[in-house]
């Protein structure tokens, strides 16, 4: 990069200007990690100090059969196939009960897009699960999601995010943004959700008092300038709504063909490299400097390793998202190594191992519970640590 350029985009972030659409580009064109590294943590601690988010959820799948075929997806599946499945409610309540003794605070749901499961099964899973963990907050469903139910209930997406509060939704998941960009959509995405209809999903949620979180799918056939697209459109949404809490970039996958069928569903993969590591710093980075109006930006740590996930709490991030227990869209795809699963305690070291201060939140934001802050890197060194893989 030109050192007046450089000068200028570090002048602009520490004078806390927004940035423009050639400035995201230029941004992405730096191979200066440390500079891009420095300036996004610049930006995060003046929003969130030395605080590393991270609650306990538990994530739900309750169908993988999915009309869709979506060129980058390893979890769906037809009906009939040997490892389709679809829960029946109470045994998605048995899962879900599975953690009551951790202090559950979060259920996050998302399935496939089943073509014959009726409307009524989701608003009455939702008050089932509901009722039994009467204080855990129920974080369910894509904007795609939510235009399938439209498309076989035959109502509006207004009546259906009202029957779904009404049933205990807290939130909307972000899912099902990926890529917004047409000249890359088109090739990876098989449904008929596309940025207007999650934009228009997304601000009705808002509407209705919700606090969503966004996404996006990088790595794959898009360049840095579809990512800078893509964060633009989702600014200037929050600038209409200030609905967005968070910002979650996710690291597309390869199968490694490591699901019970060995079939390889992923079209794309022998055309793309998954993003590296450096390259993962980078995209935190910069979506914290490009996204000035969200407070926070997420690692979601089963997609990125957990040294990686360390790495990134210098890059701009401010939340490891929670315990998980389970991902099977992920974990249907890579044999990256990630555990199914962090404890509570876990994450609370992992956290303190990287200097930082761990506070445990909710699905809205709001402070659990804040935490001590890191030990001295004299009294971390004074006895062995673990080491993260």
């Amino acid at each position: 990069m030109d050192a007046g350029l450089k000068r200028e985009l570090e002048a602009k972030v520490y004078a806390g200007e927004r940035l423009t659409r050639e400035d995201g580009i230029a941004l992405y064109a730096s191979d200066d990690l440390t500079w891009l590294g420095r300036l996004a943590q610049h930006r995060r601690t003046e929003l969130n100090g030395d605080r590393v988010m991270f609650n306990v959820n538990r994530h739900l799948n309750l169908t993988n059969v999915c009309s869709a075929s979506c060129a980058y997806c390893s979890f769906q599946r037809k009906p009939g196939e040997k490892d389709a499945y679809t829960m029946r409610i109470d045994e998605a309540v048995r899962k879900a009960k599975e953690m009551e003794d951790e202090q559950l605070t979060e259920l996050h749901i998302v399935n496939g897009l089943h073509p014959t499961l009726p409307w009524r099964y989701y608003p009455k899973v939702l008050r089932e699960l509901k009722a039994a963990l009467p204080n855990v907050k129920l974080k369910a469903f894509t904007a795609t999601e939510v235009q399938w139910f439209e498309k076989i209930s035959g109502l509006t997406a207004d009546a259906i995010l009202d029957e779904l509060m009404d049933a205990g939704l807290e939130s909307l998941t972000g899912g099902g943004a990926e890529i917004f960009d047409w000249e890359i959509r088109q090739h990876i995405v098989d449904h008929a959700c596309h940025w207007e209809d999650w934009s228009r999903i997304h601000r009705l949620a808002h509407s209705k008092g919700m606090k969503t979180p966004s996404t996006m799918l990088y790595g794959h056939i898009e360049e840095p300038r579809h990512r800078v697209d893509h964060v633009l459109r989702l600014r200037e949404l929050q600038d209409e709504t200030g609905g967005f809490m968070v910002f979650i970039p996710l690291r597309y996958q390869h199968d490694f063909v490591d699901s019970a069928d060995g079939k390889i569903r992923n079209r794309i993969q022998a055309r793309t490299t998954m993003a590296s590591p450096a390259e993962s710093l980078k995209t935190f980075a910069v979506s914290r400097l490009l996204f000035d109006n969200v407070p926070h930006v997420k690692c979601f740590w089963v997609m990125h390793g957990l040294s990686v996930a360390q790495l990134s709490l210098n890059f701009g991030v401010d939340d490891l998202d929670g315990s998980v227990v389970e991902y099977k869209i992920t974990h249907d795809a890579d044999a990256y190594g990630t555990p199914n699963t962090m404890h509570r305690d876990d994450l609370l070291h992992l956290i303190w191992d990287a200097g930082f201060r761990p506070v445990e939140r909710n699905t809205r934001y709001e402070v659990v519970r804040e935490y001590d802050a890191a030990p001295s890197l004299a009294e971390r060194r004074a006895e062995p640590q673990q080491v993260w893989a």
